[in-house]
């Protein structure tokens, strides 16, 4: 046997000794330190009697001790009481419970621990992130809710840290999204100036706001609503049955704007669709509206055969077809408006009525034409996107964000009204947006949820108006009739009657969608379409 095997066999056997010894002696510890706490107790009186009364106390006391020797088993009785009292003295005190620890240091102290190995650097003298510090030195200003999440928190961070690369900057909120909880967003407000990093939990975006007609004015569309950081005005709107003000994200369109044409990107499910026929339906009561379908899910059809809508193409042949008539229509429109401000002569009306172009999907369209030797139906935007804005014609494409890099450099560069639906990381929100997106999405997004930016301004949190397809069965009975009633005629296909249980409350959408649709001051014909004039096509 080794002598290692010898020396830890002695060491168990010690320690099993010393734990019976501690097991027999245990009686006779306690006693012992009963008895020296009585004796302390007994000079404690001692020092504390005067010296008159000294004399007294010792008479008093050996006549007791007598007493107790002249009793019969006095001496017996006398050191069971002095054993039993001293065992009860010597009983070790209970040990108060610790405190349980707040959990907001608990949650704190896990999030500096997780900055440690990003924060800390190995030769910094005094260090404001290591492995065994306080999380305290580090943060400030935080704030928990009712729930106990994390709300507010303000982080500082050494100065070599590298705050000005984006790499750097994702990694820090993906590690504070991750402790903090991923189904929130999180906007954070990078101070380099003085090396400090503002993170704030955000609210959730209301998701149950229908279509409606909204409170704008002509050439201005409503793309969605955000916080109340991401827009300087309110609306009324009805939600939920009750009329509020929500802050709106507006896009304005016309000869005047700097962004007259918008891109849409989002993944499957995300809303582009439902975004598109928000815009058709805001669009229709002052301009005519040709609508490209590239995926032919049939998102549209509800838009077939209405007043203002020139056509809805699902094929690749009616597409081409649409989009040569719409670029000869924005050249003719661009000579006739040049011809009328030379001659100082009022503009013809077809040529002053807005005209939307929205495809949905065109890629799709692209892949097929090239398959088939055909045009390239984004080829024959070219015109309408780069003089569109002259000619009054708008142009929304929305189209699927794994596709974004076979759209057109024309089409990427002349939209400069972005929106992205659906879960967005750092590199897909600066490659959609064209700038760095200060917003962490949550891990889960309703359909409709993402961010706008609009031309050069910074991006903001936004939610699509819930516009469902009429013609869905699926779709709850509701919101299925505060489309229908925005759309310019009745049509038997959705028209249809609600089932019961949903007449009542759809009613009360249409009949505050028609009160609206009066305060803007557009004038219904007898069977509830706008009356406007129709464009030559």
């Amino acid at each position: 046997m080794s002598l290692t095997r010898h020396l830890g066999r002695g060491r168990d056997l010690a320690r099993t000794a010393g734990d019976h010894a501690a097991d027999m002696f245990a009686p006779l510890t306690l006693i012992g330190r009963g008895l020296r706490r009585h004796l302390e107790w007994t000079r404690s009186r001692w020092a504390a009697t005067p010296k008159e009364r000294r004399g007294p106390t010792l008479f008093l006391t050996a006549a007791l001790a007598l007493g107790i020797f002249l009793l019969p088993h006095g001496l017996l009785f006398a050191l069971v009481a002095l054993m039993a009292s001293a065992a009860w003295a010597g009983r070790r005190p209970k040990a108060a419970p610790a405190a349980e620890p707040d959990a907001g240091d608990l949650k704190l102290a896990a999030l500096y621990a997780a900055l440690t190995p990003y924060l800390a650097g190995p030769d910094d003298i005094s260090p404001l992130y290591s492995f065994d510090g306080d999380h305290k030195a580090a943060f400030s200003n935080w704030e928990f809710d009712g729930d106990g999440r994390l709300a507010a928190l303000e982080v500082a961070y050494p100065a070599y840290f590298t705050d000005t690369e984006p790499a750097a900057r994702a990694r820090i909120e993906q590690v504070v999204q991750g402790k903090a909880g991923r189904a929130r967003e999180y906007r954070f407000d990078w101070d380099e100036e003085s090396n400090r990093l503002r993170v704030t939990a955000l609210a959730p975006l209301p998701t149950d706001i229908a279509a409606q007609p909204f409170v704008t004015a002509p050439g201005e569309i409503v793309l969605g609503f955000t916080d109340a950081l991401g827009s300087s005005r309110t609306i009324p709107v009805v939600q939920g049955g009750i009329s509020t003000q929500q802050p709106p994200v507006v896009w304005r369109v016309g000869p005047r704007t700097g962004e007259p044409h918008l891109l849409a990107l989002g993944a499957s499910g995300s809303g582009t669709s439902t975004l598109l026929r928000s815009i058709a339906l805001q669009a229709l009561p002052y301009g005519d509206v040709v609508v490209i379908d590239g995926a032919g899910t049939g998102e549209h059809a509800c838009l077939v055969n209405r007043p203002g809508v020139h056509t809805v193409e699902t094929s690749l042949h009616g597409a081409v077809a649409a989009l040569e008539w719409a670029a000869k229509e924005t050249e003719r429109r661009l000579g006739l408006l040049n011809a009328a401000r030379h001659t100082g002569i009022a503009a013809p009306e077809d040529t002053t009525r807005p005209l939307w172009l929205l495809l949905d999907h065109p890629t799709e369209l692209s892949e097929l034409a090239q398959a088939e030797d055909r045009p390239d139906p984004q080829d024959l935007l070219e015109i309408p996107l780069r003089h569109g804005r002259s000619a009054r014609v708008t142009v929304v494409i929305a189209e699927h964000v794994d596709a974004l890099d076979r759209l057109r450099p024309t089409v990427r560069a002349t939209t400069r009204a972005k929106v992205v639906l659906g879960p967005v990381g750092p590199d897909l929100g600066r490659a959609a947006l064209g700038a760095a997106l200060d917003i962490t999405p949550a891990a889960h997004t309703p359909a409709g949820r993402g961010y706008a930016r609009i031309g050069a301004a910074a991006p903001v949190r936004l939610q699509v108006p819930a516009t469902v397809d009429p013609l869905d069965e699926d779709a709850p009975a509701q919101l299925r009739d505060a489309v229908i009633a925005l759309l310019p005629h009745r049509d038997t296909r959705t028209e249809a009657p609600a089932p019961a249980g949903a007449s009542a409350s759809a009613g009360s959408v249409t009949d505050r969608a028609e009160e609206m649709v009066a305060e803007l001051g557009v004038d219904l014909a007898k069977d509830g379409a706008p009356v406007r004039p129709r464009p030559v096509w």
